[in-house]
């Protein structure tokens, strides 16, 4: 291909997808994510981020357990059930009780993460006057200001000027060989533009695709251009080709050395009928991609993954099913493929440098539709991943009767997450947030980092998966056990001498979460030492009991 032939195939304004083997892959679009990778230029530390196009409903998503009433009284045609197999999962019984909540039944994937202590709800996220408009809202969202801001940059973008200074022209390096930023799909955004030249990124699904296409651009660029305005847009456009073929070389090795693990099958499909549209999952793929790339010794700071869908003004739902369809399918497909993609991260060694993020331009209104949907909204929930994650629910749950205009009220501006984001876990500077203005929230930042010294995620566990120490200990007669389950399983409770050889089973049944106690005759028992042992999904202990000679 000839350097006009590929220089036809590119918007003056943006990029425009390709499409290789049905797989759509853009070059550096002027609006691509590119670059959030600047966030920390002195560690390893990743960040994925994955976008839920369309405003997700927070409601249906995260179902207030306390105001259910409420709930199924704003949206009965949509409203998920409180009971039966399809019902909402309780996150977590140890809650407070304005913060109890039920998952969506289709985000398992969620709820074993969030009971690995690896995942974290941000509640009612939006921020003052949310636009309802996709395309400004998403503006807003991506430029890092408020409803009335108009900045030509984005937050990223000029983070990145702040973190890796001298770019594109001292880039890629020997310290930085690869892209700062990667955005997997066919979509741009304006979160990664600069305050003055090209973005710092490239965008595709496919590496060997983007080397094969990158690598087929022949001819000498024109020695000159016009001092124009066309000339300009020109410029930009031969700027980008230039610094694609740098990286493309790069990224083609770095995908073929690496690999995702053979023990995490990442989920094609819904197990559920939703319709040819929403079958297919359309997350997996990439995010085992970015799993793919990061074993493969990318440094890259800054992934962007993107699903669509969640415009879901009509048959949101199935009449008369409100747990299937279009929005359950969805849902599906991001929580089992975020539990794939945790699980791949684990087994590859690499989850200790990556924190995975959702969010969406908006929510959708309290109270549904005649059309089995919901219609654009305000405030929704984000949720954080990963095992460098402080594990709970930030804020309460939505007032259901306080609303404003029939919309929820937001708990947390957008950008008190994104500050903690970048602060706590990418390590950025007070001088880097005040690039991306995001300083005036540092002091209010949702902390979802926290102090992550040893500790803290044992008081998570043990507030959730609990066995207690037997009392009496020692015992003569009989002994009460006590122990707590966030979540209802089969609890295995048994007694052990010291050769190891089992003498009693004290619980052996499926049980509801909660707290349990349970009273064992020691009558029989020989004066000496005992281990019992708990197995109950992420309950598994062990401990001692003494007999005395009665």
């Amino acid at each position: 291909m000839k350097r006009r032939g590929f220089i036809k195939k590119l918007s003056i304004t943006g990029a425009t997808p390709f499409m290789l083997n049905g797989l759509p892959l853009t070059v550096l679009g002027q609006s691509t994510l590119k670059t959030l990778a600047a966030s920390g230029a002195d560690n390893d530390k990743v960040l994925v981020l994955i976008q839920l196009h369309g405003g997700n409903d927070g409601l249906n998503t995260i179902i207030p357990v306390d105001q259910y009433g409420n709930y199924i009284n704003l949206r009965p045609n949509v409203a998920i059930s409180d009971s039966g197999s399809r019902g909402y999962i309780d996150l977590d019984n140890s809650l407070n009780v304005q913060e109890q909540v039920g998952l969506h039944p289709d985000m398992l994937g969620i709820k074993e993460l969030y009971d690995e202590g690896k995942a974290a709800i941000v509640q009612a996220v939006g921020y003052e006057n949310l636009n309802q408009s996709h395309f400004r809202s998403r503006d807003i969202w991506w430029m890092g200001g408020g409803y009335d801001d108009e900045y030509s940059s984005g937050w990223a973008g000029r983070y990145l000027d702040h973190c890796f200074p001298g770019y594109p022209d001292d880039y890629p390096s020997t310290e930085m060989p690869d892209p700062l930023g990667l955005e997997i799909g066919n979509n741009v955004s304006l979160m990664f533009h600069r305050e003055t030249g090209i973005p710092a990124a490239i965008s595709a699904r496919n590496p060997n695709q983007f080397y094969d296409l990158i690598t087929s651009v022949g001819g000498l660029p024109p020695e000159s251009v016009a001092d124009t305005h066309y000339g300009q847009e020109l410029q930009w456009i031969m700027d980008i080709e230039e610094k694609s073929n740098q990286y493309a070389g790069r990224l083609k090795d770095v995908f073929e050395n690496g690999m995702n693990s053979a023990n995490v099958t990442y989920p094609e499909k819904y197990p559920f009928d939703a319709g040819n549209r929403f079958s297919s999952n359309p997350l997996a793929g990439q995010l085992q991609l970015i799993a793919r790339l990061l074993s493969g010794g990318s440094k890259t700071k800054i992934f962007l993954a993107k699903i669509g869908g969640f415009d879901t003004h009509a048959d949101q739902v199935v009449a008369g099913d409100p747990s299937m369809g279009a929005h359950a399918a969805l849902l599906y497909h991001v929580s089992s493929a975020v539990k794939a993609f945790q699980d791949d991260l684990k087994f590859l060694g690499l989850e200790d440098r990556v924190v995975t993020m959702t969010f969406s331009e908006f929510g959708r209104r309290a109270a549904s539709n005649g059309s089995y949907g919901t219609d654009h909204g305000t405030a929704a929930p984000m949720f954080v991943f990963g095992k460098g994650v402080r594990p709970g629910v930030y804020g309460t749950n939505p007032d259901l009767a306080d609303l404003d205009r029939g919309n929820l009220r937001h708990q947390f501006d957008y950008r008190q997450v994104f500050a903690a984001v970048l602060q706590d876990w990418m390590g950025a500077s007070n001088e880097a947030l005040v690039q991306t203005r995001f300083d005036q929230y540092a002091a209010t930042k949702v902390d979802v980092f926290g102090t992550l010294i040893t500790g803290t995620k044992e008081e998570f566990f043990n507030n959730r998966f609990r066995l207690d120490s037997c009392y009496p200990n020692p015992a003569k007669e009989k002994t009460n056990f006590s122990y707590y389950i966030n979540n209802a399983s089969h609890v295995r409770l048994k007694i052990y001498d010291t050769t190891g050889q089992m003498v009693k089973v004290v619980v052996d049944e499926h049980q509801s979460a909660g707290e349990h106690q349970v009273t064992v005759d020691l009558t029989r028992f020989k004066a000496g030492a005992y281990l019992y042992k708990i197995d109950a999904d992420n309950l598994k202990a062990t401990k001692r009991l003494i007999v005395q000679n009665r």
